[in-house]
């Protein structure tokens, strides 16, 4: 499985992928917003696009669509629930489907919601997992539920998904908002080492060459993942006293996802 980064550079921060097979160029670009830098991308590596995956139907993530069909015919896919919100879609995907890009790629679909109702993620089983996780999981944080999503459901993708995937799972996240998560994570637990760490890299690069991180460093330095961290709970009840000295992890996570939400 090859993987092609591409930065957008536009003011929401998009992150696009080209997931391709080695074997035939065939490729799947994931949320191509910007869908001629995808285009481009796929032409100087000499890839076929043949497939547009969908995370969810939010328009920063669906608005290259029409451009890239246009431009390469390719197939539209995304969550069965999301299918008619999207519109032109032409194949609606549901929990442990799998999606096949040319001979050697096989992608599995996981049902992700939180950030809105009907999201997918999708899981490369290589020899390194990639999880290609749209605005479910961002590096460091979480992804909001302003737009027609549950913090409550979030925390059930975190629990029971995302936190029983393999340590070595690369993050590909769908925008760059790793160093304003970092800082969020040391705000709420000032003494990880890990994160300060992760931080002063951060700070250093510039966000067309940030740092993919794993689901290891993830569970050292995102604080989504991090709800039974003493630290985490004494700063959280200094916002929310009420929440008693030990908090149950649905709790932490739910209030966290709140605070982030102004902060």
């Amino acid at each position: 499985m090859l993987i092609e980064r591409i930065w957008s550079a536009n003011p929401l921060r998009n992150f696009h992928y080209l997931i391709a097979c080695p074997e035939t160029g065939e490729a799947l670009a994931v949320d191509p917003l910007e869908w001629r830098l995808c285009f481009e991308a796929a032409r100087q590596k000499g890839w076929n696009i043949t497939q547009i995956l969908n995370t969810h139907e939010h328009s920063d993530h669906t608005g290259g669509n029409e451009g890239l069909v246009g431009a390469t015919k390719a197939k539209v896919l995304a969550h069965a629930g999301a299918a008619k919100r999207i519109g032109g879609v032409d194949r609606g995907l549901n929990k442990g489907d799998v999606i096949k890009v040319g001979r050697t790629v096989v992608l599995e679909c996981m049902d992700t919601p939180g950030h809105t109702l009907a999201h997918i993620c999708l899981l490369g089983h290589d020899e390194e997992p990639a999880l290609f996780c749209g605005d479910t999981l961002f590096n460091a944080g979480a992804g909001n539920c302003h737009n027609g999503g549950d913090p409550d459901l979030l925390y059930d993708t975190f629990v029971n998904q995302l936190m029983r995937l393999p340590d070595s799972t690369r993050v590909f996240p769908g925008h760059e908002y790793l160093t304003r998560n970092l800082e969020f994570t040391l705000d709420r637990e000032p003494d990880n080492a890990n994160a300060k760490d992760v931080l002063a890299q951060a700070r250093d690069q510039a966000p067309a060459a940030a740092m993919v991180t794993t689901l290891k460093q993830e569970r050292e330095i995102n604080t989504f993942f991090r709800l039974k961290s003493p630290s985490v709970i004494a700063r959280l009840r200094e916002d929310f006293p009420d929440i008693g000295p030990d908090p149950d992890t649905r709790t932490v996570f739910v209030k966290l996802r709140e605070l982030r939400n102004r902060w």
